[in-house]
């Protein structure tokens, strides 16, 4: 049995605690019809981790398995899971490969658009009927180089009765594992709109060409389209995306920052347990005995276990944006603005805990624990390429001119070149 393995079947006080709490009878049924497939997943992990190895076998497995269909209502074939359940299975799965919630980022984002958009009275069967079938989106919006922060070299021209796009994107998380690519692009009357594009279509290519030193596992590639066809049903207009979007992408970025803590903590127990060596001056004559090692492995267990249940609390919030559609227009305003000011704190505050958490299980350890074999820096590496996103130091500022000045969160924010001084 391989460490991961051992670990996975090792559950650490903090979630079983935080289990019994928190969980219902659905979720508690669905976490365990999936927990042979996240044993299965985690086989290898440390191995794809050292080798650069995509895991699009593994993304087969969840898609066969209906993971992408978590969102989709019962009626339609889904599993029809809330904002906080969803998140439950996000972490989850980070927990055992940290790479595949993020790469499946951009997929949830589109599938809680047609969501919102059939709740709102659009009909989705269609695309729900995709995402039982085990169909995917990628994400794609992301531009490097010149291109201004309120505009997109990603256009969109009309062709007959549908489009053609043209452009390059970075950084297209899972879209090298996807079906269906969502692409930001700027239509040709000036519009930004959203193009969902076949990736098997003619003239659209992916690169496996990011080289981040963690979530190297995530496809967030360079995607090119060359005259690619869009068809007209598949262009929708970007001001009419649900309106929650920057609170989700931020959910699962915490999520997976809460499953790579999780991951970290049981490597750190595993590897103390069987540890036998010992310093000379320590406290104790087995490592696993030691009151400081031990007080360092309850301070990891404390900060996951904070993590994991303000990922939670955002998800809470998320969910009640999601109800609130249809509502009056102050009130839906309101309480995506309270979504967005949670996952903007506890991002702030999540990412400090995991970073800390990933460097501090190595006090518990000795030497050896540096080994590349091991891969136990995986979770710091990983951790802090996740928290690069979107900086927390500028979320903290969002939160604090929001708390003295009443300022409103950016929504659907980008990055670009800008004309500030």
């Amino acid at each position: 049995m391989t460490l991961n393995e051992t670990a996975l079947n090792e559950t650490t006080p903090h979630e079983g605690a935080l289990n019994a709490a928190a969980l219902n009878t659905k979720l508690a049924e669905v976490r365990t019809s999936y927990q042979p497939l996240f044993e299965k997943i985690s086989a290898g992990v440390v191995e794809r981790e050292r080798d650069g190895t995509l895991p699009s076998e593994q993304v087969d497995w969840l898609k066969e398995a209906g993971y992408g269909a978590l969102r989709v209502p019962v009626e339609h074939g889904g599993a029809g899971l809330s904002w906080p359940e969803l998140t439950q299975l996000w972490i989850d799965l980070a927990a055992v490969d940290n790479n595949l919630p993020q790469a499946l980022r951009g997929h949830f984002a589109l599938a809680e658009d047609r969501l919102h958009q059939h709740v709102i009275g659009v009909d989705q069967t269609t695309w729900f009927a995709r995402f039982v079938a085990g169909e995917i989106g990628g994400n794609a919006w992301s531009e490097v180089g010149s291109t201004a922060i309120d505009t997109q070299q990603t256009v969109l021209s009309a062709d007959g009765e549908g489009f053609r796009l043209n452009g390059t994107k970075y950084y297209t998380t899972g879209t090298i594992f996807a079906e269906w690519a969502d692409v930001y692009a700027l239509r040709e009357d000036g519009t930004f709109v959203i193009a969902l594009v076949r990736t098997d279509e003619p003239g659209f290519s992916v690169t496996d060409d990011w080289d981040g030193f963690g979530q190297r596992g995530t496809g967030s590639g360079t995607a090119t389209f060359d005259n690619v066809w869009v068809e007209a049903a598949n262009v929708l207009v970007f001001s009419e995306r649900f309106p929650y979007q920057t609170a989700v992408y931020q959910l699962n970025l915490l999520a997976t920052l809460s499953g790579i803590g999780r991951a970290a903590l049981r490597d750190a127990v595993a590897e103390v347990r069987r540890r036998e060596r010992n310093y000379s001056h320590a406290n104790a004559a087995r490592v696993r005995d030691d009151a400081q090692v031990l007080a360092r492995i309850g301070e990891i267990s404390a900060a996951v276990y904070a993590a994991e249940a303000t990922t939670l609390r955002v998800a809470d919030a998320v969910q009640a944006a999601f109800e609130a559609a249809g509502a009056e227009h102050d009130r839906v305003l309101a309480i995506n603005e309270a979504a967005e000011i949670e996952s903007a704190a506890a991002q702030v505050v999540v990412t400090d805990l995991i970073l800390k958490a990933t460097s501090d299980l190595f006090d518990t350890l000795g030497a050896s624990a540096t080994s590349r074999a091991k891969a136990l820096d995986r979770h710091w590496r990983n951790a802090r390429t996740v928290s690069s996103h979107n900086p927390r130091i500028l979320k903290a500022r969002v939160v604090g001119a929001y708390e003295v000045n009443g300022t409103p969160p950016p929504y659907a924010w980008a990055i670009g070149t800008t004309k500030r001084d």
